[in-house]
């Protein structure tokens, strides 16, 4: 759409013509530029009925004393001509030769100073000024020269009064034009003090509510001056003299003026309404005013005159009504009312407005006025009369509103209203002119503009002709439209431009049209950057005497001129050689207390001016006490400038820095809005910088604080600055993290990461979401949500891949269009199972399974992997047939082959193979049965020795858990351990597989053998188990050493028994002692030797061992001493201990760690759990026990 001015015209129908359509032809009605400069030439041979321009007031006083000028200046074209007439008659100039009129001008000089009176030319004038279109004339200008009379003679005698009485001084001073100004003074033109008690009414009468002595004086003088003639007139002194009475008698008040209790008063809409009351009294009455039913309107009410004058100014109809003022003493109060009338001369409601029209149009002259009384309104055409005025068909009189149908170039004329009432009259000249032009623009041609980017630009195409034109803007050469969205045109022609950008420079050209031609014309615009100050200057505090800098670099537009002023306190500079600028800085030197101020840079180019200032504080050079270090002072004085949209400029004043420079400023700010109470980064600025051009975001309700750092940390947090709410915006990011995902197989969820408040940039937040098969040609799918984070799309095919955009908006508008997100529709199970499953046993434990991949449609979704399901179905080995539960492993991803770790040996496998994707498996595959191979066994689950004799041990065992295969045959080797813990040679004996006890013939007596034992298949040989026994000995040798040790043990039983006899603390140490004495055997000198510990020589008494001393008796023994040569004895077959030689591992020790278990010749074992011993602990333990 064209930006077009479009007339508002419209034939009316005869006797029927809407008021709107008139106020419209009003509007659209143009006057002839006559004076339109020097584009008057464009319009020289245009016509345009007279217009006055200038006139007298009409109550024109004059001075005198001096010549007489009556204005009347008129425009027109051609120039009109003038005439006058005085008291309602011709008033012929030419025949009197003191009047003149100036040249080209209706204005009268009346020469009064060579000789003539003024008197002479008072009376009533009025200009007439007339051209072939018509005639204007003036208002009646009443003519009145000025008068000054003196005071009347009169002999004023002198008044005597008591102390405390009232009195009125009159004034009445001599009627004059205007009338004059009234002051009383004395002899030596002092003004007389007035107050509450003494003061000067609105008459001029000077009023005392009470005497004094000190009223008593010769010289009371009032004064008048006539401010026109610059006079002044003085009555006669009046003598006033105050005797003192011996008691002053209190009364009420009374009223000194008005007199009476009511009163009426009368003024005119727009004057000052003045009431007064002046009361007497002792002591002095206070005077207060209330208006009765209403209040006193606040801002246009005054009181004058120590409260004694009431003053209203531009009063109006609503101010009428009774106003009451109270005088008020200690001993009374009183009151009179006022009654207030407001009455008004004529004012315009709407004046009539010159009319341009074509021929054929209509139009309308409208006049209407109010006062009070109602102004009645009469026409006059040309000066003349409406009712005796030559005749016009087109012209319709109806009340205040003349209407005009289907005029023709005889219908111009000038029409005057006349609105009137008792109190004054309006009148108004408005032409009717009648013109049939083509278009004509007055703008210069090819005018150029400049203006600066970001800020409003004004194209002008001034106008005329009739019909009124219709203006069309174009811009560039190809002559594109400019539309009303981005553009604003006026009713004068004139194209502005909002904000004027850089792509706005360029030609435009302005079109008027009417029904009678065309005429265009061409200006030229041109977009300057804006002047920026990119380093301010910034507050410092210096000493006095010392240097200061203040640093500003300006940038702008390289086509524009710069000019760099610098002020302090909006001042020049001081012209002082102090003063130094050079390019960009400002150089204060030896700066003084007279030099603290405000600094300010302006920087100047023709288009436009930016400024900034910085503070300078002085202080003095004095000694200070030892500084004291710490964070800084929070600041202060937040102020936010150059509010934009989209940007602020935030200032503030630093804190102390408590001796540690400050080294930089973290902004942070709250959304009031969003998210009240919680503060977050904005930037951050360095130390010295207190300035920060902060970049905001679109409908957020900011708020900021300050904090400064130094090197000893951060200040608290300042007081929030005001807050900031910016402009709402269409969001400017979408939302992250979208995804396309089905949690049904007819289904397509789509989610993202909503945004958050202060993301939305506006109210209203939805999101536009779309989707499109990726694969298809179909058209994208929308639809807007509100502010969720999840739609779900039904219906869809099964995982097909789909295209997905989610797209932010609000109330202004949509984000920027975001890309596609590749996503799917629900998945479902796989339909198909692998194939060609086959299985590489590789070894007893490890299989490789292989299988075919699955065809990717069948998957039905995101491929996972492939799941194998496998158990063992049965041992190979009849022995132990169990069904095993299935294991599961799981391979990643489009691997076709894997690894099953961790199998037992001949063992039979049953497996199946099953695409997994994000729904869950698909079929299996058929099952595929695998055997693994033979593996070595397991050590046989427990080995025990019963039945010892002198020279037989007898085994019993049980087969091993896990044979892993079939077993072939056990080997059993053994070795005798002598009494110095050496190993003795190596048996090796082979035993059937089906056997699970053996006897062992021909051992040596009283000899301790150790064994060691496993199973074997066709594998190899597996773990072995060890274990430990001994033979029993012979009576008489035991005996015998059962009296060895009575005679060996004697007197350490008699010493212990005597110990327990005489002290228990003697006990307990001879305990200690006997104990740690066993280190003292031979036998402790053989474990030293051979570092094991070694059996001492059974009791013959219960078959027990003796003591050991040595504290690491447990560990297992060496090699070369008790380990054979040919094999190394696993800890979990044998852990040749002392343990092992009690009838389980829990044989009881010494303190220092002898053993003093016994043995039974009997012995269980279990794998996971030692044995315990079924035989009651011996005295000796009990007794270690208790120490």
């Amino acid at each position: 759409m064209q930006l077009k001015i479009m007339p508002k015209k419209k034939r009316l129908p005869a006797g029927r013509v809407p008021l709107i359509l008139f106020l419209c032809q009003v509007i659209s009605a143009l006057e002839v530029p006559l004076d339109h400069g020097g584009k008057a030439k464009l319009l020289e041979d245009l016509v345009q009925p007279p217009t006055i321009t200038q006139q007298s007031p009409k109550d024109y006083i004059i001075d005198p004393r001096e010549n007489i000028v009556i204005q009347c200046e008129a425009k027109g074209k051609p120039p009109p001509s003038f005439s006058w007439t005085q008291n309602g008659t011709h008033f012929d100039i030419d025949k009197d030769p003191l009047v003149t009129m100036k040249p080209d001008s209706g204005t009268l000089i009346i020469n009064i100073m060579s000789e003539g009176k003024a008197e002479t030319y008072e009376g009533v004038y009025q200009c007439t000024a007339r051209n072939e279109r018509g005639a204007a004339i003036s208002n009646n200008i009443v003519v009145r020269p000025s008068r000054s009379p003196l005071w009347t003679k009169e002999k004023l005698e002198p008044m005597t009064l008591q102390n405390g009485q009232p009195l009125v001084l009159p004034c009445r001073p001599p009627v004059g034009l205007p009338p004059p100004i009234i002051f009383w003074m004395d002899n030596s033109f002092q003004r007389l003090p007035q107050s509450e008690r003494v003061s000067q009414g609105l008459n001029g009468d000077l009023y005392f509510s009470n005497v004094l002595p000190e009223d008593t004086r010769e010289d009371y003088i009032c004064y008048a001056r006539f401010n026109h003639t610059q006079t002044i007139q003085q009555k006669q002194p009046i003598s006033v003299k105050v005797i003192s009475a011996k008691s002053n008698r209190e009364r009420p008040p009374t009223f000194l003026t008005p007199e009476g209790n009511a009163s009426n008063k009368e003024e005119l809409r727009g004057n000052v309404l003045s009431l007064e009351c002046i009361a007497e009294g002792l002591p002095t009455p206070v005077i207060y005013w209330i208006k009765e039913d209403g209040t006193l309107p606040i801002n246009r009410t005054f009181y004058k005159n120590f409260q004694k004058t009431l003053q209203i100014i531009q009063v109006s109809e609503a101010d009428s009504g009774n106003y009451q003022c109270i005088a008020k003493n200690a001993l009374g109060a009183i009151h009179h009312t006022i009654s207030v009338t407001v009455k008004a001369a004529p004012y315009w409601i709407m004046a009539p407005q010159n009319l341009v029209l074509s021929p054929g149009e209509d139009g309308a002259l409208i006049c209407r006025a109010n006062g009070n009384p109602k102004p009645t309104i009469s026409w006059l055409s040309n000066g003349v009369p409406i009712e005796i005025a030559s005749d016009d068909p087109s012209r319709k009189i109806d009340g205040d509103t003349i209407i005009f149908s289907n005029v023709q170039e005889r219908s111009s004329a000038v029409y005057q209203c006349n609105a009137s009432n008792e109190y004054g009259y309006l009148l108004a000249n408005a032409f009717v002119n009648v013109l049939a032009e083509p278009p004509r623009i007055l703008t210069s041609a090819n005018a150029h503009y400049q203006v600066i980017a970001n800020r409003p630009a004004f194209l002008d195409c001034a106008f005329f002709g009739s019909p009124l034109p219709t203006i069309e803007w174009f811009k560039g050469d190809k002559g594109s439209a400019l539309h009303e969205d981005i553009y604003v045109l006026h009713e004068n022609g004139t194209l502005g431009i909002p904000v004027a950008q850089k792509e706005s420079t360029g030609t435009y050209t302005c079109v008027a049209k009417n029904k009678l031609g065309m005429a265009k014309n061409e200006v030229n615009l041109e977009v300057k950057d804006p002047t920026r100050i990119i380093k301010q200057p910034e507050y410092a505090v210096v000493q006095r005497g010392s240097t200061v800098s203040f640093e500003c670099k300006v940038k702008h537009d390289h086509t524009l001129i710069l000019t760099v002023t610098w002020l302090k306190d909006d001042h020049e500079l001081p012209s002082d050689g102090r003063f130094t600028i050079d390019k960009d800085q400002l150089v204060v030197a030896d700066v003084g207390d007279d030099d603290g101020g405000t600094y300010t840079c302006v920087a100047n180019t023709t288009l436009d001016t930016v400024s900034a200032s910085a503070v300078l504080g002085v202080v003095a050079p004095t000694p200070t006490p030892a500084p004291i270090y710490d964070v800084p002072d929070p600041p202060f004085d937040l102020e936010l400038t150059d509010q934009l949209d989209k940007s602020v400029q935030l200032s503030w004043t630093p804190g102390d820095d408590n001796n540690s420079p400050i080294t930089k400023f973290i902004i942070e700010y709250e959304d009031a809005m969003h998210e009240a109470g919680l503060w977050h980064y904005q930037a951050e600025v360095p130390g010295t910088q207190t300035r920060a051009q902060l970049k905001l975001s679109p409908y957020v309700n900011y708020s900021f604080r300050v904090m400064a750092e130094n090197s000893l940390g951060r200040s608290l947090p300042s007081q929030p600055s005001e807050q900031y709410l910016t402009k709402a915006a269409e969001p400017d990011k979408n939302p992250m993290t979208v995804e396309g995902l089905g949690s049904e197989p007819d289904n397509l969820v789509i989610t993202w990461k909503p945004l958050n408040g202060f993301e939305s940039n506006g109210p209203g937040l939805q999101y536009k979401v779309s989707w499109r098969q990726k694969d298809g040609d179909d058209e994208w799918t929308s639809v807007v949500v509100a502010n969720v984070s999840k739609y779900i799309v039904s219906g869809t095919p099964t995982f097909v891949p789909y295209l997905i955009k989610v797209q932010a908006l609000n109330d202004m508008g949509f984000a920027p269009e975001p890309a596609a997100v590749l996503g799917h529709s629900g998945e479902d199970l796989p339909m198909v199972a692998p194939k060609n499953v086959h299985v590489n046993v590789l070894n007893g434990t490890l299989a490789e399974v292989h299988w075919d991949p699955v065809p990717l449609k069948s998957i039905r979704g995101h491929l996972q992997g492939y799941r194998i399901y496998y158990w063992k179905a049965q041992s190979s080995s009849k022995r132990n047939r169990r069904h095993m539960e299935k294991k599961i492993l799981i391979f990643q991803g489009s691997k076709t082959h894997g690894m099953l770790p961790g199998l037992e040996p001949f063992s039979h496998y049953i497996l199946n193979v099953r695409v997994v994707n994000g729904k869950g498996e698909g079929p299996a595959s058929p099952d595929k049965d695998f055997n693994t191979p033979e593996g070595v066994p397991s050590a046989p689950s427990a080995l025990k020795i019963v039945n010892p004799t002198l020279d037989s041990l007898t085994l019993e065992w049980d087969p091993p858990r896990h044979p892993n295969g079939i077993l072939t045959e056990y080997t059993l080797k053994y070795q005798p351990i002598n009494s110095t813990h050496e190993l003795g040679p190596l048996i090796d004996l082979k035993i059937p597989a089906n056997k699970t006890r053996w006897t062992l013939k021909n051992l040596n007596f009283s000899t301790r053998y150790k064994f060691y034992f496993y199973a074997q298949t066709s594998a190899g040989s597996g773990s072995q188990i060890t274990e430990e026994a001994v033979t029993t000995v012979d009576e008489g040798k035991m005996a015998m050493a059962s009296r060895q040790v009575d005679i060996a043990t004697q007197g350490w039983f008699i010493g212990l028994m005597c110990a327990v006899a005489l002290l228990i603390l003697i006990l307990l140490i001879v305990c200690f002692i006997r104990r740690n004495k066993g280190g003292k055997y031979p036998v402790k000198e053989k474990e030293d030797a051979h570092a094991d510990p070694e059996i001492q020589p059974m009791k013959e008494d219960d078959g027990t061992f003796g003591e050991y001393s040595d504290a690491e008796d447990h560990k297992p023994l060496k090699k070369g001493s008790r380990t054979p040569s040919d094999r190394t004895v696993k800890k979990e077959d044998s852990d040749d201990s002392l343990v092992d030689y009690g009838e389980g591992v829990n044989g009881q020790f010494n303190e220092d760690g002898s053993f003093i278990g016994q043995y039974s010749g009997k012995k269980e074992k279990e794998p996971a759990e030692g044995n315990e011993s079924s035989e009651a602990p011996s005295p000796v333990n009990a007794m270690n026990s208790f120490v």
